[in-house]
């Protein structure tokens, strides 16, 4: 019996839940998963990774990695590696070592060179992964090899690939972004900054324009059985995938079958936004993409009526199921969620 061959679109913890419910799935379905996760992070250690070395933000591509990771102890134990962040390390008492020794800091005012370097303020908040990704990158010189030697050493049960070999900026105009002028339009710059937009995004590009998609992922588009989008960001981490060119047309032309899954609240990037506009969003940046399920959570749908009809006209079938996790956190739990798409990815067309 041939594998299901499934991609997944995302990034950051939404691609990660996703991921790991499919991962769930994986042995009584017999599922073939590739990632395609996208490369617009700038913020936190990858933004700083990413304008000190260049090349791909690593952690949204980290996070898929880790969510893969096989269950031996020992791929468990590097799992565990890949995500410690090194935590700022405070100077030591009496004072910083070799403050005011001319010979160790270069100068006779005792200021420079026993700084971010003698603190180790220079792995400060860096994750473990986003380091080895970024030195793979460039020992290789290649990022998808870079992401097949990471998942070998983590036992991945399946494929990450990003969207894009470069790295790509993500700008959205922004209505209200200033409280006090609410029908103002402003263009906000980076991944980062759209994310914790207060105004409502209008409408949303990359730079550049049309970024070159990575050749691996589309032809994992173009064999694929499912194509699953969401949960995730909407603006940063689902959308972005819509915008590259040669993967919109991989999408629109692939035989896969295709499934949504929603998010369980708005986050500040989507205040305002409800369920069924989050659809509709998709279909506002592909109109040409056919949609066969959603997936959303009974609860946090509320009044299923706009929700189903959005479905509809993008000839998708609404699934409801208790996908969140029990202690009321807006989150999806990977086996209520795996257990919602057994069903559907196991399901004759």
């Amino acid at each position: 019996m041939t594998a299901t061959r499934v991609v997944a679109f995302g990034g950051g913890h939404g691609l990660s839940a996703s991921l790991r419910a499919l991962r769930r799935c994986a042995p009584e379905l017999d599922l073939d998963i590739t990632a395609v996760v996208t490369v617009g992070d700038d913020g936190g250690s990858s933004g700083r990774l990413r304008a000190e070395r260049g090349g791909l933000p690593p952690g949204d591509l980290r996070q898929a990695l880790v969510a893969l990771a096989g269950d031996h102890p020992a791929t468990r134990r590097s799992a565990g590696l890949f995500q410690h962040r090194f935590a700022e390390v405070p100077p030591p008492a009496g004072g910083l070592p070799g403050a005011g020794d001319p010979a160790r800091t270069g100068r006779g005012d005792g200021l420079a060179g026993a700084g971010a370097a003698d603190r180790g303020d220079g792995l400060a908040g860096h994750a473990v992964g986003n380091l080895v990704l970024c030195g793979l990158m460039e020992l290789l010189g290649d990022p998808v090899a870079a992401l097949e030697h990471a998942g070998a050493m983590l036992g991945a049960v399946g494929r990450v690939l990003p969207m894009s070999c470069e790295p790509v900026g993500i700008e959205a105009r922004v209505r209200g972004v200033d409280p006090r002028r609410p029908d103002e339009v402003r263009t906000v710059t980076g991944q980062h900054q759209v994310a914790v937009t207060t105004g409502r995004v209008e409408s949303l590009r990359l730079t550049p324009a049309a970024p070159r998609a990575c050749p691996q992922a589309v032809a994992a588009i173009g064999a694929a059985d499912w194509l699953i989008f969401g949960p995730g960001s909407w603006y940063t981490s689902v959308l972005p995938h819509l915008l590259v060119p040669e993967l919109a047309a991989a999408v629109v032309a692939s035989p896969a079958r295709r499934l949504v899954t929603l998010n369980l609240a708005s986050e500040k990037e989507t205040l305002g936004l409800s369920l069924a506009d989050h659809l509709a969003a998709l279909r506002w940046y592909l109109p040409e993409l056919k949609v066969d399920h959603v997936v959303a959570d009974s609860k946090a749908v509320g009044d299923p009526e706009p929700v189903e009809r959005a479905a509809e006209s993008l000839g998708a079938r609404l699934v409801l199921a208790p996908v969140a996790v029990t202690d009321g956190t807006p989150r999806h739990d990977p086996a209520a969620l795996g257990a919602a798409l057994v069903p559907v990815l196991g399901a004759d067309r």
